[in-house]
This record gives structure tokens, sequence and C-alpha cells, in this order.
């Protein structure tokens, strides 16, 4: 789990469970993630494809495509973009999506995730 920056431009603050950013004009859904994975966390891992949804919560509609990677090594969060990032457990994080201020589009990635049966059981680590 992650917590934006003061200075981030959209949700400032806000608690969130994905790093991303749009996607440039014909750049793959997969490219983008990866890319956006070393930016924001800075680690180069290959990302995993699960699905994409029209997120109509937010600032506007947009299409969401939300993957996954294993991260073996230590995270380096962006200090412009990011203000905290820490791992959880998926029970800590039913917990706290409702609670505190969560980016829209984020809140509902997860429970698409969870739902899909991609996410771990209760008291497992979680992506962070």
């Amino acid at each position: 789990m992650l917590r934006r920056s003061e200075t981030h431009p959209r949700f400032p603050g806000y608690y969130d469970v994905m790093v991303g950013g749009a996607a440039g004009v014909g750049e793959p859904y997969e490219e983008a993630a990866a890319r956006e994975l070393s930016e924001e966390l800075g680690v180069r891992v290959p990302v995993r494809f699960l699905f994409k949804f029209l997120c109509r919560e937010g600032i506007s509609p947009i299409w969401l495509g939300v993957h996954e990677a294993i991260v073996p090594e230590a995270l380096v969060p962006d200090p412009d973009e990011i203000d905290w990032q820490d791992w959880v457990t998926v029970a800590e994080l039913h917990e706290s999506v409702d609670q505190w201020r969560f980016v829209p589009g984020g809140r509902e990635a997860l429970r698409r995730y969870l739902e899909s049966g991609s996410g771990r059981g209760a008291g497992e680590p979680a992506a962070g």
C-alpha cells in the first residue's frame, strides 16, 4: 500500500494499492505498467496483465489496466510521487480501503483483483 505525496497532481495524500500513469500512444499496457513501476518504485521486473476495466469514479471515466508483478528487491519510492509505502496483509487492505482516503480507481481495482481470485488469502502478504 502507498500514500501519494501531498504535491501529487491527482488525489494528493490519498492511499492507493497501484502505481501507474498514462500509456503513450501505441504503448502496450504491459510496457506502460513496467515503466511506471520502475519510475515510481525503482524496480525493473516483468509485469503480468490481468484485466482492464472502465473506471467511472474519480476525475472522469478512464480505462485502467491491472497488472501484477513479483518484486524480489527493495522498493525505492519516488518522493515526488509517494510519501509512504509498506507491505500489508489482505485483511489490512480490506480494513483500510473503506476507512482511509483511497484513490477511487485503486479502490475499485483492488476489489476487482480480489474478486478475480488473483489476490492471496487473508493474512498473507499482498502487493503494496
